[in-house]
């Protein structure tokens, strides 16, 4: 009987971390398919880096996540925040540049 929670702990720290490992694939795989389907010009219009430079962030970080890190290692942390920046400020930008609204 006493021995009976760290077997349950290790079985919960694995669904853990393939829960965590799963969420941040999907983020990157998000913020990626974006980059690669939106057009080059748009980036420059913004004044962010290129969409060459996005595609090659993300997707190294995507392989680095799979091959190197683990669920919370380092260049998952580090490619979940690429994807989130992208998500998160770049993405909005691009939209409203091609909604035809601007910036305002």
């Amino acid at each position: 009987m006493a021995y009976s929670a760290p077997i349950f702990y290790g079985v919960v720290q694995s669904y853990i971390d393939l829960v965590i490992m799963i969420f941040s694939l999907i983020v990157q795989a998000v913020a990626l398919i974006h980059c690669l389907t939106q057009r080059g010009d748009g980036f420059q219009a913004i004044g962010t880096l290129p969409k060459g430079a996005w595609a090659a962030i993300l997707a190294v970080c995507i392989v680095l996540t799979l091959l190197v890190s683990g669920p919370i290692g380092i260049f998952s942390l580090i490619g979940i925040g690429a994807a989130l920046v992208y998500l998160l400020d770049v993405r909005p930008g691009l939209k409203d540049l091609s909604d035809g609204k601007g910036f305002w």
